[in-house]
């Protein structure tokens, strides 16, 4: 199987580094991405932040390269927005979406209007500095970067009918303090187009528990119904 992962925000490629190297093991391709703006060498332009569109057509641009092979596209955290929005466009290159611990919108939604209060007010104060950058909250790993504010508040347009047909699973990290995502695995359970695996080691799983993050990705369900590998 091949995977494309989408790191959620302040985070680069990096953070599915254990996952990805599990998996590989495992006999599947991984390809973790890196957004733009989140360089470990700091950003191409810091006077013109990628926007929700812009990482959208990247990660799409990723998915187009792959030669008709069909791709499972996980997103984690902020990147539910993105690989709907990649979805929404390529719906028929995917195999699988998968949202760990990650927002998941409807047409017109942002994460900023998804999610809790407590990161809202996170995102103002992080870009009280010039308006544009949402620095680092405090005691994440060393190799995060300051995140575009615009692509937190921007909507994203879901314009197609394909991405909610494709086969869906949510990992949650359980309950943690601010969690925006409660509600939402909860509603997904009750759906049975949904698959809902839980790893409860807060928000951060693939850096808390990547052997069972990975473990939950290998045994998914290809097209043909048997399991990934």
């Amino acid at each position: 199987m091949e995977f494309v992962m989408v790191p959620g925000g302040w985070q680069g490629g990096w953070a599915f580094g254990s996952v990805a190297g599990e998996l590989q093991r495992l006999g599947h391709r991984v390809e973790a991405v890196t957004l733009a703006g989140l360089e470990l060498e700091g950003p191409a332009d810091v006077e013109r932040p990628a926007n929700l569109d812009a990482h959208i057509d990247q990660v799409a641009a990723i998915v187009e390269q792959r030669d008709g092979t069909s791709v499972v596209l996980c997103g984690h955290s902020y990147a539910g927005l993105v690989i709907a929005g990649v979805a929404d466009r390529l719906g028929d290159r995917l195999e699988h979406l998968v949202f760990i611990d990650a927002y998941v919108p409807d047409d017109g939604d942002s994460c900023w209007s998804l999610t809790s209060d407590i990161f809202r007010e996170m995102f103002i104060a992080g870009a009280r500095a010039d308006g544009r950058w949402v620095g680092v909250p405090e005691g994440m790993d060393p190799r995060a970067r300051a995140h575009p504010l615009a692509s937190f508040v921007q909507a994203v347009r879901l314009e197609g009918s394909t991405w909610p047909a494709l086969s869906r699973t949510y990992i949650s990290g359980g309950e943690w303090a601010g969690s925006p995502f409660l509600e939402l695995t909860e509603r997904l359970r009750n759906d049975p187009t949904w698959r809902v695996h839980e790893i409860p080691v807060g928000h951060n799983i693939a850096r808390r528990d990547p052997q069972r993050l990975a473990a939950v990705l290998d045994a998914l369900p290809s097209a043909d119904g048997a399991v990934a590998r």
